[in-house]
């Protein structure tokens, strides 16, 4: 069975970072979005996928290519021009899944831990779900009373469900996902300006396919700077993962906080790191509190106080450096809100 992952948008939602790399590429615990997703499916025992890029495709497609190319696995490459959203990016690369009999499908902004097998061995279309707050900002699945589903509905206005769409499926009838998808991108049929896979497998269960949901037992939406940074924090903190400590980094005079993940050759200096941070390659961190927040690469910080932040590759930070002398009954406010 193959697995297709449409990694094709602009991911407008976390500029200014997407300007200059591609949202699958953004770092989270310490490796990019689209590598956790490729591995989960990998340790499942999948080995052939399909990849849907559009904007900066040939950073994914170069960054796939090298960091798997001593693997088994099989990575074929569709463009997605223009990019209307998941279901026209699912069926630009129809001629590469058409003749499956099954088709696993995972949104590129979506890491998600579930049961494979237990979808697997499901005879049905399965959906992956999550309880969520907001079911009017995402879809959802509407179920009958034997647990099948009755409807999908792309962000409801008046929500009859709280199954948070996750952004896994898989699919068993191929011929009628495929009609599902030709009928929202032939009527137009979108949510936000863009056509939607939730679309594709509403007119499914209108035909008559029978679809089951599955809960999934964590899902991170990496898709918004929030929750990009939850995700960053709960990936970190999983039992077994492989931290930083001071003796592994160039650490002079600093505290670090777990979890922490920094990479190679970065050099940390009176600095309280942690928790939750994540600091790639070759940076300097100088006398700066960081917390919660994801750092890129060859990054230069210095006299910096950073809570739930963002920053990114080789870029250069420089806060205020103070001194001062205070008597009793003093106030002073920066005016810095974190």
């Amino acid at each position: 069975m193959k697995v297709l992952i449409p990694v094709a948008g602009r991911g407008s939602n976390l500029r200014p970072l997407t300007n200059t790399q591609p949202k699958a590429l953004l770092p989270v615990a310490g490796k990019p979005v689209i590598a956790h997703i490729i591995d989960i499916f990998i340790d499942a025992g999948f080995d052939d996928f399909i990849i849907v890029i559009g904007y900066m495709g040939t950073r994914i497609e170069s960054f796939i290519l090298e960091n798997y190319k001593n693997t088994e696995i099989n990575f074929e490459f569709v463009v997605q021009i223009p990019r209307e959203g998941s279901a026209h990016a699912v069926y630009v690369a129809k001629n590469f899944f058409e003749k499956e009999e099954e088709l696993m499908i995972c949104l590129g902004d979506s890491i998600v831990n579930l049961d494979m097998q237990q979808m697997l061995e499901n005879p049905n279309s399965v959906v992956g779900y999550q309880k969520v707050d907001n079911p009017g900002e995402v879809g959802v699945a509407e179920l009958d009373a034997t647990g099948k589903v009755k409807r999908f509905v792309e962000r409801p206005v008046i929500p009859k469900s709280n199954l948070g769409l996750v952004g896994v499926y898989k699919i068993v009838d191929i011929p009628t996902f495929i009609k599902g998808l030709e009928y929202v991108i032939d009527n137009n049929i979108t949510s936000q300006n863009e056509i939607v896979i939730t679309g594709a497998i509403q007119k499914m269960v209108a035909e008559g396919c029978n679809f089951e949901v599955q809960e999934v037992e964590n899902w991170y939406d990496c898709g918004a700077r929030n929750s990009l940074l939850e995700a960053n924090a709960t990936l970190l903190g999983r039992p077994g993962f492989q931290l930083t400590t001071t003796d592994d980094i160039k650490c002079e005079n600093s505290i670090i906080i777990k979890p922490v993940k920094i990479g190679k050759n970065t050099v940390v200096k009176n600095a309280i790191i942690g928790p939750n941070v994540v600091i790639g390659e070759e940076a300097i961190i100088e006398n700066c509190i960081i917390e919660n927040s994801i750092i890129g690469a060859f990054t230069d910080l210095k006299d910096l106080l950073l809570k739930n932040s963002l920053v990114g590759h080789d870029s250069t930070l420089k806060g205020i450096a103070q001194s001062l002398n205070l008597g009793d009954h003093t106030e002073i406010n920066f005016g810095n809100k974190l």
